[in-house]
């Protein structure tokens, strides 16, 4: 089956950039990927989907203008470019294709 392994969690500022990146391996037979998130004491939430032979995406409203999900396709990965960075985006950020996570990346925004 696929496997997933994000990265690049990190401390961010507010207002601030970062991109995380998922990497997959195994079986690639996967048509969408969704980047879920959970904060502290809260449910894992959907941040956004992509689906991965054309571009298209879409968002929640807490992250849309803000997060940007892209594909490389060569190269088995997907990527979440996060921009003007709040506070309420601190989570652990998951990829996934609907049943197979990742282990999950930390994202904190705190100055």
């Amino acid at each position: 089956q696929v496997q997933f392994v994000e990265s690049g969690g990190s401390l961010v500022q507010p207002g601030g950039s970062l991109r995380l990146s998922c990497t997959m391996s195994g079986s690639l037979k996967v048509a969408n990927v969704a980047w879920h998130r959970q904060a502290p004491g809260k449910q894992r939430e959907l941040v956004g989907t992509i689906i991965r032979t054309t571009g298209r995406t879409s968002y929640v409203e807490a992250v849309k203008s803000r997060f940007t999900i892209s594909t490389d396709n060569a190269k088995n990965m997907v990527y979440l470019q996060m921009n003007d960075l709040k506070p309420d985006d601190t989570a652990v950020y998951y990829c996934d294709e609907g049943r197979i996570w990742g282990r999950g990346t930390l994202v904190t925004v705190s100055s």
